[in-house]
């Protein structure tokens, strides 16, 4: 266990996190003995925290009602993690935080001890986040509207404007919201479509909560099911190729959240959905394999495209 110190910092933790816990509770927590919790209390007390308690072998303690403490019981590990991860917020298409965060940060410098107050500065001064090229930026406002009525059981109502630019009305009963391949997406049962939906949050505008509550399957695993049905989301084409290679080795150069593969005749298959298709192209290209094109017309044009770019580069490095 930590040392005396600790173990009062623990203490005040406790008694933060819940409305009352009992003495024996705290000495099985801090393996100490009622004495000894006796004396850490005492000690919070020196420091003007407000803690009642009520007397006897079933004793408890609490703090104070309306007593909160500025987030000042930080170790240095703490106050890095937390500094790094509001500056990486950027990295998940969250630009629109940067005030909250500037502002966070600001606070947090101001009530940290400058020892902590230097973890802090390390992350500033030395640490360069950039967000992938693929990033896509997002609606604060819709991500916190959305997480909100997931809590509250709430049916949202939204615009949304699908792959093809057509706007449509939309009212969902939201199971969750998911970051993967740096994007963010909704999911849930689409009253429209009278089944399950995945929207892109970048695409969504006007989102509101409906005063009308719904029961959310307890059991109900967004990352599973995103894996499933993520090659799969609207998106401006619809890909589906053959390469002659197993799966295992098709496994190792795509991610499983963005292609769908399915052995077939010696080789396997792979659906996806992309809105642009030279880096997919790209990508089929360096793994010097027999590809066979069934969909979309597009993709063979830009294989076409590219073999005209190569053979140019080449003549003119020639």
């Amino acid at each position: 266990m930590q040392d005396p110190v600790m173990r009062v910092r623990t203490v005040l933790e406790i008694l933060q996190a819940r409305d009352s816990v009992s003495g024996a509770e705290l000495a099985r927590r801090l393996e100490v003995d009622l004495r000894t919790v006796q004396r850490y209390i005492v000690r919070l007390k020196d420091l003007s925290i407000p803690i009642d308690s009520t007397p006897g072998v079933g004793g408890a303690y609490r703090l104070r009602p309306g007593f909160r403490l500025p987030p000042l019981l930080l170790t240095n590990e703490e106050a890095f993690a937390l500094s790094l991860g509001l500056r990486a917020l950027r990295q998940i298409g969250l630009e629109a935080f940067a005030p909250a965060t500037e502002g966070a940060l600001a606070k947090l410098e101001r009530v940290l001890p400058h020892a902590l107050r230097e973890s802090v500065r390390v992350v500033e001064d030395t640490v360069a986040l950039e967000p992938s090229m693929w990033t896509v930026p997002t609606s604060v406002s819709c991500l916190i509207a959305a997480a909100t009525a997931i809590r509250a059981s709430k049916r949202i109502h939204f615009r949304y404007e699908s792959h093809a630019k057509e706007e449509s009305n939309r009212e969902i009963e939201p199971y969750a919201v998911l970051h993967v391949d740096d994007r963010w997406y909704l999911i849930g049962h689409c009253l429209t479509r009278k089944a399950m939906r995945t929207f892109r949050l970048d695409r969504v505008t006007d989102l509101r909560s409906v005063n009308q509550t719904f029961v959310r399957p307890q059991d109900f695993d967004a990352r599973a099911y995103m894996a499933q049905n993520m090659p799969f989301v609207q998106s401006r084409y619809q890909v589906d190729v053959w390469v002659e290679m197993s799966a295992e080795e098709a496994r190792q150069h795509f991610a499983l959240w963005r292609v769908n593969l399915e052995p077939e005749d010696n080789g396997v298959r792979m659906r996806c959905g992309r809105d642009t298709l030279d880096m997919f192209a790209a990508i089929l290209l360096t793994l010097n394999r027999r590809i066979v094109v069934h969909s979309p017309n597009e993709l063979r044009e830009t294989f076409r495209q590219l073999a005209q770019r190569g053979e140019a580069a080449a003549q003119d490095n020639a």
